[in-house]
């Protein structure tokens, strides 16, 4: 009988350093009888095991610490971080402060001196047992499990140079000591360590800023304050101008226009009367209402958006880094080479001191130090590029999953669009004149309205004239009283029949996704305001960058299907084959949206600005938030455009692909390097000096070949 695998659990894994150890626990979480199938994200530090009814926490806690990892709790992992983090600093500190020194002495003959190689080993050998310990540490505890990684080398070849130095200053065997080489080596893998660290940390920062969003607190009907943990479904509570709606709920009093742009990504505020649903944390704009709560805690709109988060940034497989995948092979054999060459000499040659000084020489030469450079350095000047251009990327995994992205997928407003209500056209069938005598009166009275779309209409006059018994119409608009006349604006609720032209002017306009107010006196008619979402400027160059840049692009919104197709057809969207518009589309809609592209074998980017876009940020192989956008959108994408200019999109996975192009040629030399130069220092050709100065210039060409992304053009 087949067991049902209806279990999941999810446990916080402490310890991994690299992508190796999360494959290592996976692998052995997947071997358990009643586990049906794991997954472990070196990013997150998070198992997820699906599994039978028969299997407990402790038998999956007891598995992970038989690996030398350990279980910690959800609230316990952000501590966790910290607190390595903070130690990675300290020992980054620490080790460039002594390993700097120790190498412009060594380098330099005019500052030789009288025991100056003591003073070498007082500087290096605090660097390589203190500061470089957790590779030591990493190194013992994958050798116990019968593995090897970079951590190894690491430790093997640092230790190496330490001992071996050690010899020739006590023992007077050998000529050399290098232990300037192996405390530089520790600091500069210690950097990009700590690099590493400080990108991965930001993956938890979206979830954070989401839950931060919602309100503290709710008064009751009867004026009590209490927190928002206390609140319970049935319970009314109320909203005043400007409050956030404290929970998911339906109104019972009142009327409102609501801000909801934080769920649907739209600037069009709801209007909302008695029995209208209303969401949590969106924004009540300008009247007074009571709200009776239907859903709290884990069941709002706000929260389930936040699990969406956290599921696409869990589910998200570890990307294995290039440098690990070669190590995983490089490694071991540096490692036999440097135990063969010692056993070789000591057999055909009987010189201890030559043989010692090859295998040494091995050591060193396969020692990363280029390995080490070659992804942060890259990093950092391709991200110190992208900062001078308004682009943030938030570390070297995003990079990798920029090279084969197909799709672009766009969130309309904030992101294509400007997200301000503006007055785009005035309709009316009344001499100019008259056209700006009541354009006056009626945005006079639309100055004394707190709607959004009033405000818009508002700002189209310099100085607004003097109104009387002015009067809020919920649903419907404003009426007031201007130089004698009633002037009335808002739906059409307001007025009779719309005069024929006029009617059909409107019309039109809605057909391309406008939103039309109406104004006149006496209850007639006389006048519309088109009030639309205009356009980025640079919307429908940055589409066409994005078909240069080969990829097809996805217009994806919550707006009408009439609007994003007006707005698909003004910045090009559709010109290329594949292109294609997705309207009417709620949080999990676009998340889902997202999931079936990549499941059709597509690699997606999607750009997005709202609190809406959260979850498909997050689900994408490339989140780019536009920086004008909420903290949640930032913080849950991979990459930030800080200015909200679209076409910097463009400049961002332009420069993307430019950066891993350099880091991946970064690789690629320094394990070329090491290819050619081992053999020769096996052979003893390669003295373990030169083979320091060797180390040195492979990491100057790393230096010098991530300094050219500084020329990198931007496509504004």
């Amino acid at each position: 009988m087949a067991v049902t695998m209806d279990m999941r659990t999810e446990l916080g894994v402490d310890g991994m350093t690299c992508a190796a150890c999360a494959s290592r626990v996976q692998e052995h979480l997947g071997k358990i009888d009643a586990v049906g199938q794991a997954q472990v994200n070196f990013a997150t530090g998070r198992a997820t095991v699906l599994h039978d009814g028969t299997l407990d926490v402790a038998t999956l806690t007891a598995q992970v610490n038989s690996l030398g990892y350990s279980v910690i709790e959800a609230e316990e992992r952000d501590l966790a971080e910290q607190r390595r983090e903070a130690d990675l600093r300290r020992r980054v500190i620490f080790g460039l402060s002594l390993a700097v020194p120790a190498m412009v002495l060594a380098m330099f003959d005019a500052l030789h001196f009288d025991g100056i190689r003591w003073v070498l080993a007082a500087l290096a050998t605090p660097v390589i047992l203190w500061a470089g310990w957790p590779f030591h540490r990493a190194a013992w505890k994958n050798l116990r499990q019968g593995v090897t990684t970079m951590d190894t080398l690491v430790s093997m070849g640092s230790l190496s140079a330490l001992v071996w130095s050690y010899v020739v200053l006590v023992g007077g065997i050998g000529e050399f000591v290098y232990f300037e080489t192996g405390a530089i080596i520790v600091a500069l893998i210690l950097v990009g360590k700590w690099l590493e660290l400080r990108a991965k940390r930001r993956s938890g920062d979206a979830i954070r800023a989401m839950a931060d969003l919602g309100a503290k607190t709710a008064t009751l009907e009867d004026g009590r304050e209490i927190a928002l943990d206390e609140l319970a479904a049935g319970m009314r509570f109320l909203v005043r101008p400007g409050e956030k709606i404290a929970t998911d709920g339906v109104v019972v009093h009142g009327s409102s226009a609501v801000d909801a742009s934080m769920i649907t990504g739209e600037p069009v505020p709801l209007e909302v009367a008695p029995g209208d649903e209303v969401i949590g944390a969106t924004i009540n704009t300008n009247g007074s209402m009571t709200v009776e709560a239907t859903k709290v805690g884990a069941d709002t709109a706000l929260a389930q958006i936040i699990r969406l988060v956290d599921e696409a940034q869990g589910g998200r497989a570890a990307i294995q880094r290039l440098a690990d995948r070669v190590s995983a092979v490089f490694v071991p054999l540096a490692i036999v080479i440097a135990a063969l060459t010692l056993v070789v000499w000591l057999v055909a040659t009987g010189d201890a001191d030559a043989a010692f000084t090859a295998a040494v020489a091995v050591l060193i030469i396969a020692c990363p130090c280029a390995l080490g450079l070659a992804t942060p350095l890259g990093i950092m000047v391709g991200t110190g590029r992208g900062a001078q251009l308004g682009v943030l990327i938030k570390g070297g995994e995003i990079l990798e999953d920029t090279r084969d992205v197909e799709v672009i997928v766009l969130d309309k407003t904030g992101t294509v669009t400007e997200a301000v209500m503006a007055v785009t056209e005035v309709l009316s069938e009344l001499d100019p004149a008259a056209v700006e005598t009541l354009h006056v009166m009626a945005a006079s009275v639309e100055n004394r309205s707190e709607h959004p779309i009033g405000k818009a209409i508002a700002v189209t006059i310099e100085e607004p004239l003097p109104v009387a018994d002015f009067e809020n119409l919920p649903g419907h608009g404003v009426r007031a009283r201007v130089n004698g006349d009633v002037v009335e604006v808002g739906r059409r609720s307001l007025f009779g029949n719309p005069p024929g032209e006029l009617e059909q002017r409107a019309l039109a306009a809605e057909e391309l996704g406008a939103t039309v107010v109406f104004a006149g006196r006496d209850h007639i008619a006389e006048m519309v305001f088109v009030v639309s979402d205009t356009v980025k400027a640079t919307s429908a160059a940055a589409v066409e960058s994005f078909h240069e840049l080969d990829m097809t692009v996805t217009l994806l919104t919550g707006d009408n299907t009439r609007t994003a197709a007006a707005v698909a057809s003004e910045v090009g969207i559709g010109t290329r084959p594949g292109d294609q518009v997705i309207a009417e589309v709620f949080p999990d809609d676009k998340a889902a949206t997202i999931a079936r592209l990549q499941a059709d074998g597509y690699r997606v980017a999607m750009v997005g600005d709202g609190i809406n876009d959260a979850p498909a940020l997050a689900q994408a192989d490339i989140g780019i938030a536009i920086g004008t956008g909420t903290d949640v959108a930032i913080e849950a994408s991979d990459l930030t455009v800080v200015s909200g200019d679209l076409l910097a999109v463009a400049d961002a996975i332009g420069l993307s692909r430019a950066t891993l192009r350099t880091i991946k040629g970064n690789l690629f030399w320094a394990f070329a390097y090491n290819a050619a130069a081992i053999p020769l220092a096996a052979f003893g050709v390669l003295r373990p000096a030169i083979a320091a100065a060797a180390m040195g210039l492979s990491s100057l060409f790393v230096v010098s070949n991530s300094l050219r992304l500084r020329r990198f053009e931007s496509a504004r």
